[in-house]
């Protein structure tokens, strides 16, 4: 038996070990079964501009902080809030690193903005 070790194969092996399947560009999150918690995504949803997966973000946020997800309005593009969250969290990203934000949250305007749950 051989192994596709092209970047498409690693890709498929990576994304079958994490979701239980191979995230194929065609597929929604909303389709896939997580057996460890991680889902597909769509490459139409990552912002290129501030290096982030937009519709996973606001999942994770309506999820869990809805109060912090209504005022921020990430499925809105020309949204002045929306820029203003992504800039500020690439922002802290640069200055603490994805970890440190990742464990401590953020801050913005009124919001603390946890990023993990544990």
């Amino acid at each position: 038996m051989t192994t596709d070790t092209s970047e498409r194969g690693l890709e498929s092996i990576i994304c079958t070990a994490l979701t239980g399947s191979a995230c194929d560009q065609d597929m929604i999150a909303s389709e896939t079964k997580p057996q460890s918690g991680w889902l597909c995504g769509s490459p139409h949803d990552y912002d290129r501009e501030y290096c982030a997966d937009v519709a996973q973000l606001s999942a994770f946020l309506h999820a869990t902080q809805l109060e912090v997800a209504d005022s921020i309005i990430l499925g809105d593009r020309s949204s002045p809030s929306r820029r203003k969250f992504l800039s500020r969290l690439q922002g802290e990203i640069t200055k603490r690193g994805t970890i440190d934000v990742l464990r401590k949250g953020m801050e913005h305007g009124p919001h603390h903005i946890d990023l993990f749950y544990g």
